[in-house]
Order: C-alpha cells, then structure tokens, then sequence
C-alpha cells in the first residue's frame, strides 16, 4: 500500500513537473542558505579563536597602575609599583602557575652600521617564549644560562630583521641598543600586526638581566604568566595577593590593569555565539519563506485533484492513505530540494574559499580570515530545519485533503 501511494505521489511530482521543479529550487535555495549562514558563523568563530590562537589564551598580564579608592587607612591616588618581589608572591600564592616573567620596556635606539630606529625593548625571562607562544623563524630564543650570565644577546622581530638586514640574514649579527652591543641570537616568526604603524614585530627581547645596561630594572614595567584553571578564579587569586601587599582594594581595578586573554575571548565568543543565533534564526525565515511557497502549491494540487481524491475515497481509501499520499509528495520535495541545496552550499563554499575578514585589517593575518567551511553539525541543524518545515508546509495541505467529503469531491468541477 505504501509503495502504491508513493508511486502516486511520485507520478503527481512527473505530471506537475513545472511546478514541482519551482518548488523544489526555492526548497534548494532555501536550505542553501541555511547551510551557508552557519558556515559563515562558524568561520567567524573560527577566526576570533585564530586571532587569540597565536598568543594562546590562558594568560595574564598585570600592570601596575594608581589607587582610586581608600584601603587600610591608606589614601586613594598612591602610585603601585612592582618589584620582583611580587613575582615571587604571586607565584607562592595563586595556584596553577606554569611560566611567569617579570616584564620591563624601553623605548631605545636600536642601531647597526646602515640603519637606525627607536624601538621597544623587552627585558624578560627565558619562559616568556612559551609564556607568549613567541617561535623562533630562524636561530632561537635566550636560555637560562644566558640570563645568569647577562649575556648581550637579543632576539629580534620579523620586521626588525628586514629593516635592519633588508631581508638577509640576521643571526649571528650585531645590533647597538643605546649604543650597547648585542649579538642576535633569534629571529621571531611574524605575528598578526594591524597596519603598518604597530610595532609588533619590531619588538626585541633581551634577558632580564641584561636590561639592566638599558634602564632601571628595580621596578617592573608588568609581569605576565600562563596558567592551568579558572581563568576568573586565577586573575581573583592574583587581585587578592597584590592587594594585600600594596595595601589596596582587589576590586579596585584602577591600581593595577590586568590583560586577561580569556576574558576578551568569553567575551568574543558571546558575540560570535549570538551571531550564530542570529543567522540561524535568518536562515530558518529564508527556508520558511521557502516552506510558505511549498504549502501554496500543495494547496493548489489539492484543489486540482479534488475528483481524484473523491474516487480514492469511494473506492476505500482512508483518511490516512490521503493524508499519506500529499505528506510523501510533499517530503519527496524537500528531500530532492535539500539535497540540492544542501549540494550547492559545498559548491558556493568551494568556489568562495576564504573571506578577508582580519587580514584586511592586519598584516600577516590570513589565518584569522573567514573559511566557509561547511561541518556536519551545520548539516544536521540545516536538514532538522528542513525537515519541520516540510512536515509543517505538506501537513496542512494534506490534512485537508484527507478530510475532504467524497461526495462533494465527486460533484467539484
């Protein structure tokens, strides 16, 4: 019986070919863009994780700032300072530190026998490589040994090199910092930089102990860590040691600016999280605009064959066997519209590949660009959207055929 009904649907679809190819192209349409948008909204998650990606996200900076608010009988304004004092406290009293450094910065003049340019220098600890996920393109980075020792050597930015080596190669050569001598012993792979005014990949590290030759070290510039844990958890823990040794308020967030990378990236992805909702939801409208136009046309076959379906009834079939025979033809479109469409996002995602998103604003961001690339979650949620408005759009059409009156069907005309 079953087969016999689908065989009559199917033979509708044949005889209504016209009809059924323009439904089955706004079905197509329809689930295309579905697929399409959440592949967009996934790219752009995609893209905000690459952008944080290349620092790594469990890591915090804190710097020191100037007290707003009165604290243990201590007035507000009172200028924090770090020392490597509170390194070491921070590293006995929060727990799941895994790397920390002690940061000092100084703009300096940065010199070798062609070129000369001010620059940031960065006197930091061996760990801050794995801290910053920095990688080394050519030669390495200082070890333990070498800040023992306030051994002269430097490592130097992507763009350090090319402008002060115009390209060639750098390690093994010297630099002058303010005049002082350095021997570059690493050449930094580039890092996402937004135009050509930042200098992030200018920036050159030297041992923090050698900074000392540059400027003062006693008080620190900031002090950067990765850890293992809550990130709301191990940022609190921090407010509350240093609070407690400066004599300020850990809710006061003007003494010291922490630089919480996974803040931002919760941050970011609710935004993307609410983009997605947000397609999703456009995408559904654009599928059921689709829906509306398959209802109408199923509406129009059952007023067609309104005398067919009164013979059905007078020679036995039931209610169900109707309401069977629109539903299959119904379903039978949106499959092969689906699976059409469901085909042409793969072919538009291929065609388009990348969308610049990032790297218009950035050099050497590529990898945070828009890739849409279509995952089976977007498909299931694609065909589950699909498949309730084929079942809303065929039920209603078919539910009125099925209790159509067989005596009136015979008499319509």
């Amino acid at each position: 019986m079953l087969r016999d009904i689908l065989g009559q649907a199917w033979e509708a679809m044949v005889y209504n070919r016209r009809r059924t190819a323009i439904t089955m192209i706004g079905m197509a349409w329809g689930i295309a863009t579905v697929v399409l948008l959440l592949a967009y909204g996934a790219g752009f998650s995609r893209a905000i994780e690459a952008i944080f990606a290349q620092w790594g996200t469990n890591i915090i900076g804190v710097f020191p700032g100037r007290t707003s608010e009165q604290a243990g009988g201590e007035k507000s304004g009172v200028k924090v300072q770090f020392t490597q004092d509170d390194v070491d406290r921070i590293i006995a009293s929060v727990p799941g530190i895994n790397h920390i450094s002690p940061a000092v910065y100084k703009d300096v003049t940065v010199q070798n026998d062609l070129h000369s340019y001010t620059w940031t220098v960065n006197g930091v600890m061996p760990v801050f490589q794995d801290i910053w996920k920095l990688e080394t393109d050519s030669g390495r980075f200082f070890n333990g040994q070498e800040q023992q020792q306030r051994a002269h050597v430097c490592v130097i930015g992507s763009e350090s090199k090319t402008k002060l080596f115009s390209g060639g190669w750098a390690v093994g050569q010297t630099i002058r910092l303010n005049g002082v001598v350095f021997t570059i012993i690493g050449v930094l792979n580039p890092k996402m930089q937004e135009g050509a005014d930042s200098d992030r990949n200018r920036q050159i590290y030297v041992p923090f102990s050698t900074m000392s030759d540059l400027t003062d070290t006693k008080y620190l510039g900031g002090i950067w860590y990765n850890y293992q844990g809550n990130y709301m958890l191990t940022e609190q823990n921090m407010r509350n040691v240093l609070g407690a040794a400066h004599h300020f308020r850990p809710s006061d967030h003007n003494a010291i600016y922490v630089a919480n990378l996974m803040t931002e990236l919760h941050q970011f992805s609710i935004l993307s999280l609410a983009l997605q909702v947000l397609l999703s939801l456009v995408g559904a409208l654009t599928l059921g605009i689709a829906g509306i136009g398959l209802m109408n046309i199923m509406l129009v076959a059952v007023q067609q064959r309104t005398r067919e379906i009164g013979v059905e009834k007078a020679l036995g079939a039931q209610r169900r066997h109707i309401l069977t025979q629109f539903l299959s033809e119904a379903m039978v479109i949106t499959g092969v519209g689906g699976g059409a469409g469901i085909a042409l996002a793969y072919l538009v995602s291929l065609l388009v590949g990348r969308i610049p998103f990032y790297s218009e604003l950035a050099l050497h961001a590529q990898d945070a660009d828009i890739q849409l690339l279509i995952s089976p979650t977007s498909v299931i949620v694609a065909t589950s959207i699909l498949i309730v408005t084929g079942l809303v759009s065929g039920m209603i059409p078919a539910i009125r055929a099925a209790n159509l009156d067989p005596i009136e069907a015979l008499r319509y005309e």
